[in-house]
Protein backbone atom coordinates (compact mmCIF):
# COMPACT_ATOMS: atom_id res chain seq x y z
CA UNK A 1 0.00 0.00 0.00
CA UNK A 2 2.63 2.72 0.80
CA UNK A 3 3.72 2.68 -2.79
CA UNK A 4 0.64 4.49 -3.60
CA UNK A 5 2.91 7.26 -2.40
CA UNK A 6 4.26 7.26 -6.43
CA UNK A 7 1.05 8.88 -7.17
CA UNK A 8 2.41 11.94 -5.55
CA UNK A 9 3.51 13.37 -8.52
CA UNK A 10 0.56 13.10 -10.04
CA UNK A 11 -1.41 15.08 -7.39
CA UNK A 12 1.02 17.71 -7.05
CA UNK A 13 0.14 18.43 -10.77
CA UNK A 14 -3.60 18.76 -10.02
CA UNK A 15 -3.16 20.58 -6.96
CA UNK A 16 -0.93 23.05 -8.56
CA UNK A 17 -3.17 23.05 -12.07
CA UNK A 18 -0.09 22.13 -14.46
CA UNK A 19 -2.22 19.45 -15.44
CA UNK A 20 -5.00 19.69 -18.24
CA UNK A 21 -8.79 18.94 -17.95
CA UNK A 22 -8.08 18.42 -13.92
CA UNK A 23 -11.13 16.94 -13.22
CA UNK A 24 -10.32 13.65 -15.73
CA UNK A 25 -7.25 13.71 -14.23
CA UNK A 26 -8.79 13.38 -10.75
CA UNK A 27 -11.20 10.92 -11.76
CA UNK A 28 -8.50 8.99 -13.22
CA UNK A 29 -6.35 8.99 -9.89
CA UNK A 30 -9.96 8.22 -7.64
CA UNK A 31 -10.43 4.82 -9.74
CA UNK A 32 -7.18 3.79 -10.23
CA UNK A 33 -6.39 4.25 -6.30
CA UNK A 34 -9.81 2.21 -5.53
CA UNK A 35 -8.91 -0.09 -7.85
CA UNK A 36 -5.50 -0.59 -6.96
CA UNK A 37 -6.61 -1.20 -3.16
CA UNK A 38 -8.68 -3.98 -4.32
CA UNK A 39 -6.91 -6.30 -5.95
CA UNK A 40 -4.04 -5.76 -3.67
CA UNK A 41 -6.67 -7.10 -0.44
CA UNK A 42 -7.74 -9.40 -2.97
CA UNK A 43 -4.36 -10.72 -3.58
CA UNK A 44 -4.45 -12.34 0.37
CA UNK A 45 -7.20 -14.89 -0.53
CA UNK A 46 -5.66 -17.44 -3.29
CA UNK A 47 -9.88 -18.47 -4.02
CA UNK A 48 -10.29 -14.71 -4.71
CA UNK A 49 -7.43 -13.98 -6.35
CA UNK A 50 -7.50 -16.50 -9.10
CA UNK A 51 -11.44 -14.88 -10.28
CA UNK A 52 -12.60 -13.56 -13.53
CA UNK A 53 -13.49 -9.81 -11.20
CA UNK A 54 -9.71 -10.11 -10.45
CA UNK A 55 -8.46 -10.28 -14.19
CA UNK A 56 -11.37 -7.69 -14.84
CA UNK A 57 -9.74 -5.24 -12.01
CA UNK A 58 -6.44 -5.50 -13.71
CA UNK A 59 -7.89 -4.55 -17.09
CA UNK A 60 -9.52 -1.54 -15.88
CA UNK A 61 -6.67 -0.47 -13.80
CA UNK A 62 -4.27 -0.63 -17.49
CA UNK A 63 -7.24 1.40 -19.10
CA UNK A 64 -6.33 3.83 -16.83
CA UNK A 65 -3.13 3.68 -16.51
CA UNK A 66 -2.30 3.88 -20.79
CA UNK A 67 -5.29 6.70 -20.61
CA UNK A 68 -3.32 9.14 -18.10
CA UNK A 69 0.31 7.98 -19.03
CA UNK A 70 -0.58 8.98 -22.81
CA UNK A 71 -2.58 12.05 -21.90
CA UNK A 72 -0.44 13.48 -19.47
CA UNK A 73 2.96 12.23 -19.39
CA UNK A 74 5.74 13.20 -16.98
CA UNK A 75 5.13 11.48 -13.47
CA UNK A 76 2.07 10.48 -14.91
CA UNK A 77 3.94 7.72 -16.24
CA UNK A 78 5.16 6.69 -12.60
CA UNK A 79 1.52 4.93 -12.70
CA UNK A 80 3.51 1.96 -14.83
CA UNK A 81 5.14 0.43 -11.95
CA UNK A 82 2.47 0.66 -9.81
CA UNK A 83 0.19 -1.42 -12.70
CA UNK A 84 2.72 -3.84 -12.41
CA UNK A 85 2.74 -4.27 -8.73
CA UNK A 86 -0.95 -4.87 -9.07
CA UNK A 87 -0.17 -7.45 -11.66
CA UNK A 88 2.68 -9.25 -8.77
CA UNK A 89 -0.14 -9.91 -6.44
CA UNK A 90 -2.31 -11.48 -8.80
CA UNK A 91 -0.53 -13.28 -11.49
CA UNK A 92 1.68 -16.12 -11.36
CA UNK A 93 3.84 -18.12 -13.50
CA UNK A 94 3.85 -17.23 -17.26
CA UNK A 95 0.87 -15.09 -16.69
CA UNK A 96 3.26 -12.91 -14.76
CA UNK A 97 6.01 -12.97 -17.27
CA UNK A 98 4.29 -11.81 -19.98
CA UNK A 99 2.55 -8.91 -18.10
CA UNK A 100 5.69 -7.91 -17.25
CA UNK A 101 7.59 -7.94 -19.95
CA UNK A 102 4.68 -6.23 -21.92
CA UNK A 103 3.85 -3.28 -19.23
CA UNK A 104 8.01 -2.84 -19.55
CA UNK A 105 7.88 -2.30 -23.03
CA UNK A 106 4.82 -0.12 -23.03
CA UNK A 107 6.27 1.94 -20.56
CA UNK A 108 9.33 2.60 -22.43
CA UNK A 109 7.92 3.13 -25.45
CA UNK A 110 5.46 5.71 -23.80
CA UNK A 111 8.04 7.43 -22.47
CA UNK A 112 10.04 7.60 -25.04
CA UNK A 113 7.13 9.16 -27.08
CA UNK A 114 6.37 11.68 -24.81
CA UNK A 115 9.90 12.50 -23.98
CA UNK A 116 8.89 14.80 -20.86
CA UNK A 117 9.92 12.47 -17.83
CA UNK A 118 12.54 13.35 -15.46
CA UNK A 119 14.01 10.20 -16.27
CA UNK A 120 15.49 8.29 -18.97
CA UNK A 121 12.80 6.29 -20.41
CA UNK A 122 14.40 3.04 -19.63
CA UNK A 123 14.56 3.83 -16.21
CA UNK A 124 10.32 3.34 -16.14
CA UNK A 125 10.92 0.07 -17.94
CA UNK A 126 12.99 -1.02 -15.64
CA UNK A 127 10.92 0.26 -12.54
CA UNK A 128 7.74 -1.47 -13.88
CA UNK A 129 9.78 -5.03 -14.23
CA UNK A 130 11.44 -4.83 -11.01
CA UNK A 131 8.70 -3.46 -8.66
CA UNK A 132 5.91 -6.50 -10.24
CA UNK A 133 8.43 -9.39 -10.06
CA UNK A 134 9.67 -8.25 -6.46
CA UNK A 135 6.29 -8.49 -5.34
CA UNK A 136 5.27 -11.67 -7.04
CA UNK A 137 8.33 -13.29 -5.27
CA UNK A 138 7.65 -11.73 -1.68
CA UNK A 139 4.21 -12.91 -1.86
CA UNK A 140 5.12 -16.91 -3.16
CA UNK A 141 7.42 -17.43 -0.41
CA UNK A 142 4.86 -15.89 2.23
CA UNK A 143 2.51 -18.30 0.53
CA UNK A 144 4.96 -21.49 0.70
CA UNK A 145 5.70 -20.57 4.73
CA UNK A 146 1.92 -20.69 5.06
CA UNK A 147 1.67 -23.61 3.21
CA UNK A 148 4.63 -25.18 5.10
CA UNK A 149 3.36 -24.62 8.31
CA UNK A 150 -0.20 -26.32 6.99
CA UNK A 151 1.77 -29.03 6.15
CA UNK A 152 3.90 -29.51 9.87
CA UNK A 153 0.58 -29.22 11.20
CA UNK A 154 -1.29 -31.78 9.47
CA UNK A 155 1.65 -34.15 9.32
CA UNK A 156 2.13 -33.97 13.32
CA UNK A 157 -1.80 -34.59 13.48
CA UNK A 158 -0.94 -37.61 11.54
CA UNK A 159 2.04 -38.38 13.81
CA UNK A 160 -0.87 -38.50 16.96
CA UNK A 161 -3.66 -40.39 14.68
CA UNK A 162 -0.63 -42.90 13.76
CA UNK A 163 0.35 -43.27 17.69
CA UNK A 164 -3.21 -43.39 18.57
CA UNK A 165 -3.97 -46.16 16.09
CA UNK A 166 -0.87 -48.07 17.08
CA UNK A 167 -1.19 -48.04 20.85
CA UNK A 168 -5.21 -48.79 20.23
CA UNK A 169 -4.48 -51.92 18.12
CA UNK A 170 -1.42 -53.02 20.25
CA UNK A 171 -4.00 -53.16 23.48
CA UNK A 172 -6.61 -55.02 21.87
CA UNK A 173 -4.22 -57.50 20.51
CA UNK A 174 -2.93 -57.98 23.91
CA UNK A 175 -5.15 -58.08 26.27
CA UNK A 176 -7.95 -59.89 23.92
CA UNK A 177 -5.56 -62.54 23.89
CA UNK A 178 -4.24 -62.36 27.20
CA UNK A 179 -7.37 -62.47 28.44
CA UNK A 180 -9.05 -65.08 26.79
CA UNK A 181 -6.07 -67.16 28.15
CA UNK A 182 -6.66 -66.17 31.50
CA UNK A 183 -10.42 -67.23 31.32
CA UNK A 184 -9.71 -70.63 29.81
CA UNK A 185 -7.36 -71.08 32.29
CA UNK A 186 -9.13 -70.24 35.02
CA UNK A 187 -12.41 -72.43 33.58
CA UNK A 188 -9.47 -75.44 33.63
CA UNK A 189 -8.68 -74.67 37.11
CA UNK A 190 -12.21 -74.80 38.28
CA UNK A 191 -13.11 -78.21 36.35
CA UNK A 192 -9.75 -79.76 37.86
CA UNK A 193 -9.95 -78.69 41.15
CA UNK A 194 -12.40 -81.23 42.75
CA UNK A 195 -10.44 -83.98 41.41
CA UNK A 196 -6.72 -83.40 40.63
CA UNK A 197 -5.46 -80.33 42.54
CA UNK A 198 -2.45 -80.56 41.04
CA UNK A 199 -3.43 -79.77 37.89
CA UNK A 200 -5.10 -77.10 39.05
CA UNK A 201 -2.24 -75.67 40.62
CA UNK A 202 -0.56 -75.82 37.54
CA UNK A 203 -3.42 -73.68 35.78
CA UNK A 204 -3.66 -70.81 38.51
CA UNK A 205 0.35 -71.05 38.02
CA UNK A 206 0.07 -70.63 34.22
CA UNK A 207 -2.38 -67.70 35.23
CA UNK A 208 -0.10 -66.10 37.24
CA UNK A 209 2.51 -66.21 34.57
CA UNK A 210 0.23 -64.66 31.91
CA UNK A 211 -0.43 -62.59 33.78
CA UNK A 212 2.47 -61.34 34.82
CA UNK A 213 3.74 -61.79 30.99
CA UNK A 214 0.88 -58.99 30.33
CA UNK A 215 2.00 -56.49 32.62
CA UNK A 216 5.45 -56.69 30.90
CA UNK A 217 4.24 -56.33 27.39
CA UNK A 218 1.56 -53.45 28.28
CA UNK A 219 4.62 -51.40 29.77
CA UNK A 220 6.38 -52.60 25.98
CA UNK A 221 3.42 -51.38 24.15
CA UNK A 222 3.08 -48.12 26.03
CA UNK A 223 6.80 -47.42 25.05
CA UNK A 224 6.49 -48.87 21.10
CA UNK A 225 9.47 -51.13 22.11
CA UNK A 226 7.39 -54.73 22.01
CA UNK A 227 9.16 -56.87 19.68
CA UNK A 228 7.08 -59.87 19.76
CA UNK A 229 8.89 -63.87 19.32
CA UNK A 230 7.07 -66.36 17.02
CA UNK A 231 8.59 -69.19 19.04
CA UNK A 232 7.22 -67.89 22.52
CA UNK A 233 3.54 -67.27 20.79
CA UNK A 234 3.32 -70.77 19.31
CA UNK A 235 3.80 -72.45 22.37
CA UNK A 236 1.60 -70.24 24.59
CA UNK A 237 -0.91 -70.81 21.64
CA UNK A 238 -0.35 -74.60 22.17
CA UNK A 239 -0.86 -74.35 25.98
CA UNK A 240 -3.79 -72.26 25.37
CA UNK A 241 -5.58 -74.72 22.81
CA UNK A 242 -4.47 -77.63 25.47
CA UNK A 243 -6.45 -75.98 28.45
CA UNK A 244 -9.54 -75.96 26.18
CA UNK A 245 -9.16 -79.26 24.68
CA UNK A 246 -8.14 -78.33 21.49
CA UNK A 247 -4.95 -80.34 20.17
CA UNK A 248 -2.15 -77.71 18.70
CA UNK A 249 0.23 -78.89 16.00
CA UNK A 250 3.31 -76.63 14.87
CA UNK A 251 4.97 -77.36 11.98
CA UNK A 252 7.61 -75.42 10.40
CA UNK A 253 10.53 -75.20 7.59
CA UNK A 254 12.60 -73.01 6.63
CA UNK A 255 15.65 -70.76 8.23
CA UNK A 256 15.11 -68.75 11.03
CA UNK A 257 12.94 -65.97 10.27
CA UNK A 258 13.88 -61.78 10.95
CA UNK A 259 13.03 -60.11 14.23
CA UNK A 260 10.69 -58.31 12.30
CA UNK A 261 9.02 -61.38 11.03
CA UNK A 262 9.19 -63.25 14.10
CA UNK A 263 7.20 -59.93 15.76
CA UNK A 264 4.49 -59.95 13.03
CA UNK A 265 3.88 -63.39 12.88
CA UNK A 266 3.74 -63.39 16.35
CA UNK A 267 0.50 -60.91 16.42
CA UNK A 268 -0.92 -63.19 13.92
CA UNK A 269 -1.00 -66.55 16.10
CA UNK A 270 -1.79 -64.41 19.13
CA UNK A 271 -4.77 -63.18 17.53
CA UNK A 272 -5.71 -66.60 15.65
CA UNK A 273 -5.52 -68.47 18.34
CA UNK A 274 -7.98 -66.10 20.50
CA UNK A 275 -10.09 -66.66 17.68
CA UNK A 276 -9.93 -70.58 17.53
CA UNK A 277 -10.51 -70.49 21.55
CA UNK A 278 -13.73 -67.96 21.37
CA UNK A 279 -15.64 -69.15 18.21
CA UNK A 280 -13.97 -71.99 16.35
CA UNK A 281 -15.65 -75.06 18.25
CA UNK A 282 -12.55 -77.19 16.94
CA UNK A 283 -11.04 -79.82 18.21
CA UNK A 284 -7.69 -79.37 16.47
CA UNK A 285 -5.56 -76.66 14.97
CA UNK A 286 -2.35 -76.70 12.92
CA UNK A 287 -0.19 -73.42 12.85
CA UNK A 288 2.08 -74.12 8.94
CA UNK A 289 5.58 -71.61 9.31
CA UNK A 290 7.31 -71.74 5.99
CA UNK A 291 9.85 -69.41 5.08
CA UNK A 292 12.18 -68.72 1.79
CA UNK A 293 13.77 -66.47 -0.05
CA UNK A 294 10.75 -64.91 -1.48
CA UNK A 295 8.43 -64.88 1.10
CA UNK A 296 7.34 -65.93 4.53
CA UNK A 297 3.67 -67.83 4.92
CA UNK A 298 2.34 -68.40 7.79
CA UNK A 299 -1.15 -70.50 7.81
CA UNK A 300 -3.32 -71.21 10.69
CA UNK A 301 -6.28 -74.10 10.46
CA UNK A 302 -8.85 -75.27 12.67
CA UNK A 303 -11.13 -77.73 12.19
CA UNK A 304 -14.10 -76.15 13.13
CA UNK A 305 -17.40 -75.77 11.96
CA UNK A 306 -15.50 -72.15 10.07
CA UNK A 307 -17.06 -68.36 10.00
CA UNK A 308 -19.24 -67.75 6.92
CA UNK A 309 -19.48 -71.33 5.75
CA UNK A 310 -22.83 -71.74 5.22
CA UNK A 311 -25.52 -73.84 3.58
CA UNK A 312 -24.64 -73.00 -0.09
CA UNK A 313 -20.75 -73.40 0.19
CA UNK A 314 -19.21 -75.88 -1.84
CA UNK A 315 -17.68 -77.90 0.97
CA UNK A 316 -14.55 -78.66 -1.32
CA UNK A 317 -14.18 -74.58 -1.75
CA UNK A 318 -12.02 -72.21 -0.27
CA UNK A 319 -13.63 -69.52 0.15
CA UNK A 320 -10.66 -66.49 1.17
CA UNK A 321 -11.34 -63.00 2.25
CA UNK A 322 -10.42 -59.91 3.42
CA UNK A 323 -10.30 -59.73 7.12
CA UNK A 324 -13.01 -56.63 7.29
CA UNK A 325 -15.67 -59.13 5.72
CA UNK A 326 -15.81 -61.05 8.82
CA UNK A 327 -15.97 -57.52 11.31
CA UNK A 328 -13.86 -56.66 14.46
CA UNK A 329 -11.01 -55.07 14.79
CA UNK A 330 -8.47 -57.77 15.64
CA UNK A 331 -7.76 -59.20 12.13
CA UNK A 332 -8.48 -55.58 10.45
CA UNK A 333 -5.38 -54.12 12.49
CA UNK A 334 -3.69 -57.50 11.70
CA UNK A 335 -3.77 -56.63 7.96
CA UNK A 336 -2.93 -53.24 8.34
CA UNK A 337 0.47 -54.67 10.58
CA UNK A 338 1.38 -56.76 7.45
CA UNK A 339 0.56 -54.35 5.20
CA UNK A 340 3.08 -51.84 6.09
CA UNK A 341 5.36 -54.37 5.84
CA UNK A 342 4.74 -55.42 2.19
CA UNK A 343 2.90 -58.24 3.48
CA UNK A 344 -0.70 -59.37 3.32
CA UNK A 345 -4.00 -61.06 5.47
CA UNK A 346 -6.38 -63.57 4.39
CA UNK A 347 -9.18 -65.46 6.25
CA UNK A 348 -12.06 -67.32 5.28
CA UNK A 349 -13.39 -70.89 5.56
CA UNK A 350 -10.54 -73.69 4.34
CA UNK A 351 -11.59 -76.27 1.78
CA UNK A 352 -12.18 -78.98 3.89
CA UNK A 353 -14.23 -76.65 6.60
CA UNK A 354 -12.79 -75.36 9.51
CA UNK A 355 -11.41 -71.93 8.62
CA UNK A 356 -8.08 -70.67 8.07
CA UNK A 357 -6.22 -67.86 8.71
CA UNK A 358 -2.88 -66.97 6.20
CA UNK A 359 -0.46 -64.38 6.54
CA UNK A 360 1.96 -63.55 3.79
CA UNK A 361 5.29 -61.45 4.28
CA UNK A 362 8.01 -60.78 1.71
CA UNK A 363 11.60 -62.53 1.92
CA UNK A 364 14.37 -61.07 3.62
CA UNK A 365 17.48 -60.33 1.26
CA UNK A 366 20.10 -62.73 2.22
CA UNK A 367 17.64 -65.75 3.30
CA UNK A 368 18.76 -69.05 2.29
CA UNK A 369 15.57 -71.20 1.26
CA UNK A 370 14.31 -74.22 3.23
CA UNK A 371 13.50 -77.92 2.84
CA UNK A 372 10.11 -77.02 2.24
CA UNK A 373 8.48 -74.32 -0.48
CA UNK A 374 6.91 -71.50 1.29
CA UNK A 375 3.27 -71.88 0.84
CA UNK A 376 3.34 -75.66 1.73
Amino acid sequence: MPWLLLGLGAFSNLWKGETPNPWVGALGVLLFNSLYIQVVFRSFVPARRRTPLSYGLLGAMGAITFGLAIGYGGSWLLFFPLLSLACGTILRDRQLACALVGLSACGVAVAAWRGDHAADPWTIGYGTFLSGAVTAAILALSEAVRELRSTQAELARGAVERERLRFSRDLHDLLGHTLSVIVVKSEAARRLAPRDLDAALGQIADIESVGRQALTEVREAVTGYREGSLTGELDRAVSALTAVGIEGTVHRTGPPLTPRAEALLGWVVREAVTNVVRHSGATHCVFAVASGTERVLLTVTDDGPGDGAGPGRDPGQAVEKPPYAYGGTGLVGLSERLALAGGSLRAGPGPDGGFVVRAELPGEPGEEGGDGEPGA
